[in-house]
């Protein structure tokens, strides 16, 4: 059967609501101004970083390499726990892999708008994708804006200051306060929780956020090492594919009721 001229207006309509992804020098310069105030708490965690880099014998050209290159701050903190001399380099590596793989979770969140653009724009942008970033550019989409360069924008902002903050760190030394006294590495973590109820959309979003919750303590206290930080991320994804699936079902039968 044809789809009548109502239906194919409304098609029109709904692709026409939604504008194309751009990338303009406007979108990264809003980004990084959106970003500043959240830059404080970015580097307060790289004072932490560079503090214990130091304490483990790294140059600061290394420590300044790695919050560059690596750009993990979680990940790069649990490699400073597991460092010896000589470094397990197998061990290290896998477990920042294993930190930092809930990028793959929020990488592809953000196809939809990244896979508009050209790779090369969109890959940099990834490169410099933190959870912070990651949060305020999800409620940037949703919010209907389309410049992706928002996120590149965010990203520099946050680098800037993860790598200045690892310097300063290293520098400081024990002059630095201690970062368990004033809990400054659980700061980044404290601001992303904060921005997720930017992006709460009602009581659908508790159940992948919960499922993720509980498959992640519980994989903490069962599995050695940071196996928790994937398991927990794939478990939350795949509530929320199956929360979408019975979301979209459920709507499917009201239209077709009608």
């Amino acid at each position: 059967m044809q789809d009548t001229p109502t239906e194919n207006q409304a098609t029109d309509a709904a692709e026409t609501d939604d504008p194309p992804a751009t990338f303009t020098l406007t979108g990264v310069h809003f980004g990084l101004l959106t970003m500043l105030p959240l830059t404080p708490g970015n580097l307060a965690y790289g004072l932490v970083f560079g503090v214990l880099a130091r304490n483990v014998g790294l140059s600061p050209i290394e420590a300044v390499a790695m919050s560059g290159l690596v750009y993990s701050g979680a990940g790069q903190v649990a490699a400073m726990d597991l460092w010896a001399i000589p470094p397990p380099l197998l061990t290290i590596w896998l477990t920042t892999a294993l930190v930092s793989l809930r990028y793959l979770v929020l990488g592809a969140a953000l196809q939809p708008w990244l896979g508009q653009i050209r790779p090369m724009q969109a890959y940099s942008t990834l490169a410099l994708l933190a959870d912070q970033a990651w949060a305020i550019g999800l409620m940037e989409y949703r919010a209907g804006r389309r410049d992706a360069g928002f996120l590149l924008g965010g990203g520099l902002a946050l680098i800037a200051t993860w790598v200045t903050g690892t310097a300063g760190g290293f520098l400081l030394g024990n002059f630095a306060p201690d970062p368990a006294a004033w809990s400054l590495d659980f700061a980044p973590t404290a601001i992303f929780v904060a921005l997720i109820a930017g992006i709460w959309r009602g009581k659908s979003d508790a159940i992948p956020w919960l499922v993720a919750a509980l498959v992640a303590v519980a994989a903490y206290r069962v599995l050695a090492g940071p196996w928790y930080v994937p398991l927990g991320a794939a478990a939350g994804v795949l509530a929320g594919q199956i929360m979408e699936r019975v979301s979209g079902t459920e709507n499917l039968g009201v239209e077709d009721a009608r």
